[in-house]
């Protein structure tokens, strides 16, 4: 008995890979640092547990429309209104099981085999597995080149493209996509009548008076093209919940709403009634949230920048740095997996190959850890580093 070529194709997230190993070294009692994991180290606010528990002992126990309920789904279309001026009917919403399961769903509903989906490097490691697990081709394009001249951009089309993903700000760089370079890279979209699948994940976490928008804030065009992918995990510390939710054309919506129905049926009910209390009540705990993460991303590039051979651009979202480091790669360290390998080993410190995101010359830090661990965590990389660095 043999497994399908679709799934032996595909391998394992490496970040969730990594960040279990350090979890397990650490349950073994070695001092491993994690700044690994693609989750807030805050606790879910007590508002929104407390909802949950209200929705416990109420009795919500039971299916909801796969769909999600009609309550959370206005609640979605209130702050899409009131965050991007976008208007979307119950029926162009849909609530799923993370942001995760709403862009595979999307995939499954728009490609057919042999589709091709633009994918900017770097990118979210899980975007090109499931692609190929929805019998489509990611087509590799580099994000830098097409900002700084946007005709890069159409060179990746072809008469097989079916979308482009967009995610913005980015995982694992941190990079908001100009608005500029943005409203063109919709217009071309338009133009081909290519779905836009727009990311927008880490939409809260902006520093430095920067902000992100939604490609379906450009016009109707852009608006009747683009599928939002988006979830509570990130913003309100929610990563175990599973909740998240896709907005965009009613025909894609119902399609995913059908696969849903005979994948996992509705999102958790309780997570939803989570969910809501989240979107209803004070966005304080997100506000905090942001001001801690851009203290911690200002101290660890203060800190990356006394580093030798490491190189790191200032990111204007998300919780994450991605500095280039192939200056240290020798015949001692040969690229992003053996750096991390040999970094986990001898320092004690968990953090990505670049290899996964598109681009070996990178590794990827999170910021969403203590302040404490960060301070040792730098310590480390630091000593690392220089031991590297001076024997070649």
């Amino acid at each position: 008995m043999t497994i399908s070529e679709r799934v032996n194709s595909i391998g394992e997230s490496i970040t969730l890979a990594i960040t279990s190993n350090a979890k397990k070294m650490k349950a073994l009692g070695e001092d491993v640092i994690v700044m690994a994991s693609g989750e807030p180290d805050f606790d879910t606010p007590e508002h929104i547990k407390e909802a949950a528990v209200k929705a416990i002992y109420s009795g919500f126990t039971k299916y909801t429309a796969a769909a999600g309920t009609e309550e959370l789904r206005n609640a979605v279309a209130g702050k899409l209104k009131r965050d991007s001026g976008l208007d979307y009917s119950l029926k162009e919403i849909i609530v799923t099981a993370g942001g995760k399961q709403a862009l595979f769903n999307a995939f499954l509903s728009i490609l057919n085999d042999g589709d091709e989906v633009i994918v900017f490097r770097p990118y979210w490691v899980s975007y090109i597995e499931q692609i190929k697990l929805a019998g489509g081709k990611p087509v590799l394009a580099d994000l830098s080149s097409c900002i700084q001249n946007p005709d890069n951009f159409e060179k990746y089309f072809s008469h097989k493209t079916k979308a482009v993903v967009f995610n913005s700000p980015s995982n694992p760089s941190g990079e908001i996509i100009p608005e500029n370079a943005f409203r063109l890279f919709s217009h071309i979209c338009a133009e081909k009548r290519v779905y836009i699948i727009s990311d927008e994940v880490y939409e809260k976490f902006i520093y430095d008076g920067t902000y992100s928008v939604s490609p379906a804030s450009f016009s109707e065009q852009a608006k009747s093209i683009t599928i939002i992918i988006n979830a509570f995990s990130k913003t309100y510390s929610m990563t175990g919940w599973r909740v998240g939710f896709a907005a965009g054309p009613e025909s894609v919506i119902k399609a995913m709403s059908a696969i849903q129905g005979h994948q996992t049926s509705n999102a958790c009910s309780i997570a939803q009634k989570a969910a809501l209390a989240a979107l209803e009540s004070s966005q304080d705990c997100v506000t905090k949230m942001v001001e801690a993460f851009k203290a911690r991303r200002d101290y660890m590039l203060e800190r990356l920048s006394r580093v030798p051979g490491v190189v790191c651009g200032k990111p204007q979202g998300a919780f994450y740095l991605f500095p280039k480091v192939s200056a240290l790669y020798s015949d001692r360290i040969t690229d992003s997996l053996d750096f991390c390998g040999k970094l986990l080993e001898e320092e004690k410190l968990a953090v990505i190959p670049g290899v996964g995101f598109g681009m070996d010359s990178h590794i990827r830090f999170t910021y969403s850890a203590s302040m404490e661990d960060i301070e040792k965590g730098m310590d480390r990389f630091e000593r690392f580093c220089n031991k590297y660095s001076n024997s070649k």
